[in-house]
């Protein structure tokens, strides 16, 4: 990885530089040189800012939930009005998003709830707090569709939320297997058409 040029300031290089870095090697295998190395500072300036690589996760565990909710609302902006067609279009997008990337690092969320949440108390409550608000942003969407009967009522929206996240994040971890967005088009077409399919009477 080239070291981050231009005049960001110093954290934001290191942030930067940190979450390419976890992505593609993981928290454990990452050190902090590393990270200095390619944000172009020096090590001594990482802790002017971060006072460890716990806190430093956890910061980045943060800007992730926050870019996630700031892309989720773009989506909502330009997505159809009906529910099921929004949570298609989004996740659409996803799939999209995927496809271009071609990286196959899989979800930074998944990979630290795997990799941290039993040993960092601070990382696993940072990570529960931005799974929340994936489940936050969908079930008003699958409630609506409920009420127009476009999907089951006979479970909680909130529960088949977290059921669809938690469906799209082992497919995730299939694309890191398979290096292919196939497991995201499997899952998201099982949730659509199966999962969230209206109940028969």
């Amino acid at each position: 990885m080239a070291r981050i040029a231009g005049r960001t300031s110093t954290p934001e290089r290191l942030l930067v530089a940190g979450r390419e870095l976890f992505s593609r090697c993981g928290y454990n295998a990452t050190g902090i040189q590393q990270i200095t190395d390619d944000a172009g500072v020096p090590k001594g300036s990482f802790y002017n800012h971060f006072e460890s690589k716990e806190a430093f996760a956890a910061a980045i565990i943060d800007q992730y939930a926050a870019e996630t909710r700031q892309a989720w609302s773009r989506m909502m902006e330009r997505a159809p009005a009906q529910p099921v067609a929004a949570i298609s279009y989004a996740f659409e997008q996803m799939i999209a998003h995927n496809e271009r990337s071609a990286t196959w690092t899989g979800c930074l969320i998944g990979n630290f709830a795997a990799e941290v949440a039993d040993s960092s108390e601070l990382c696993r409550q940072r990570l529960a707090v931005a799974m929340r608000g994936w489940r936050t942003m969908l079930t008003p969407l699958i409630r609506k569709a409920q009420t127009l009967g476009e999907v089951r009522d006979d479970a909680d929206p909130s529960q088949l939320s977290a059921l669809v996240w938690d469906a799209w994040e082992g497919a995730l971890l299939r694309t890191k297997l398979e290096r292919s967005a196939a497991p995201l088009r499997e899952c998201f077409d099982l949730i659509l058409n199966c999962l969230l399919r209206p109940s028969r009477h």
